[in-house]
């Protein structure tokens, strides 16, 4: 069974910076397609970084420059940099992996309906 913990969320002030970690139960294979995405009451699940078995990332236009997602193969552990963190960006913040896609698709309309895996989910608040 496949599972994906995240971890490194908490609490950061305007300007700064985190690490999200998602660990993943398996091994990533050669074919996979893996995103972050975030969620805030009331509004749709939306792609914030994705990442391809090809190497291709993707990036909603709200995070480009300022988050860099990246994988580790041998720890099966996908990253999330976020510096300069605006107050636009607090929410609850999902890992989710599938087959390949495309990287782009993370950031797609509907771009969650894609995924099969998902984490729990880790807060990031932003305080001014």
């Amino acid at each position: 069974q496949v599972q994906l913990v995240e971890s490194g969320g908490g609490s950061v002030q305007a300007g700064g910076s985190l690490r999200l970690s998602c660990t993943i139960s398996v091994s990533f294979g050669n074919d996979y397609c893996m995103g972050w995405f975030r969620q805030t009451p009331g509004k749709e699940r939306e792609g914030v970084a994705g990442i391809d078995s090809s190497g291709e990332t993707s990036y909603a236009d709200s995070v480009k420059e300022r988050f860099t997602i990246s994988v580790d193969n041998v720890k099966n552990t996908m990253y999330l940099q976020m510096n300069n963190l605006k107050s636009e960006d607090p929410a609850l913040y999902y890992c989710a992996v599938g087959g390949f896609r495309p990287a782009r698709v993370v950031v797609a309309v509907n771009g969650a309906n894609a995924f099969g895996y998902w984490g729990q989910g880790t807060q990031v608040p932003v305080s001014s």
